[in-house]
């Protein structure tokens, strides 16, 4: 069972700022196992600390291509486009339609203390720029435009 609790929307930890992780060492080594393990056992592919109540600039992914571990993760570059389909392990049932770069470059930490980096295509480009939102307070809701936040309120629609 996992140690830790997916926070689910409107919970006031979801809007928190991620603070940046000034040193790598087995608490954050732990903390980032543990996150995995909730990810997995809720069937997702990204989570960030910030959506199990941990004001950290943590995020672990795994879409397929094994699991990466990213510590203050920055997007250095961004190419292309694509719009697609999202759902958020902390906005269950929600499925919305965003635009999002179709590669991303991305600086990190990794789990041994190491500046890395990484670029991202397809889906994994969408899950860091998914995960690095949830670090910045951000939800997939926020990307609704005001009219469709308004229909959605009003008529509780699940598809946008």
């Amino acid at each position: 069972m996992a140690k830790l609790r997916i926070r689910i929307f409107p919970d006031p930890d979801l809007r928190v700022k991620a603070d940046k992780v000034r040193s790598v060492g087995p608490a954050e080594r732990e903390l980032l196992a543990d996150m995995a393990l909730a990810m997995y056992l809720s069937q997702g592919v990204g989570l960030a600390a910030t959506q199990v109540g941990v004001s950290r600039s943590l995020i672990v992914i795994d879409v397929g291509q094994g699991l990466l571990k990213l510590i203050n993760p920055v997007i250095i570059k961004k190419e292309g486009f694509q719009f697609l389909d999202e759902g958020c392990l902390s906005v269950p049932g929600e499925c919305i339609r965003i635009k999002r770069a179709k590669t991303v470059t991305v600086n990190f930490i990794n789990e041994n203390g190491e500046l890395s980096r990484i670029k991202g295509e397809g889906l994994l480009a969408r899950a860091i720029q998914h995960e690095i939102d949830h670090l910045s307070g951000k939800l997939i809701i926020d990307h609704l435009n005001p009219i469709r936040k308004l229909l959605k309120k009003a008529k509780g629609c699940r598809r946008i």
